[in-house]
């Protein structure tokens, strides 16, 4: 018999399938803090793609993460990829 674990959203849907991202997952190889980084990137983008001002953008995602810093989610959208 199968036992049924939850189903986990894949917050990495646009770079990588659901069934990469449950077995990443499975085998502690997903870093979190990435992911939220990579969402919070991605939602500023869009809000300012939007013509959203850059702090208005900010504010808004501190809504979301209220124990970031607004520094802290300024250097995570403006942060130089390596």
């Amino acid at each position: 018999m199968k036992t049924l674990k939850a189903k986990i959203d894949n917050p990495l849907s646009d770079l990588i399938s659901d069934d990469i991202f449950d077995l990443l997952t499975a085998h502690g190889l997903i870093d979190e803090k990435s992911v939220r980084d990579y969402q919070i990137r991605k939602k500023f983008k869009q809000m300012r793609a939007g013509k959203i001002s850059a702090g208005d953008a900010i504010d808004s995602i501190r809504e979301e993460y209220p124990y970031l810093q607004f520094d802290t989610i300024r250097k995570i959208v403006y942060q130089i990829s390596k």
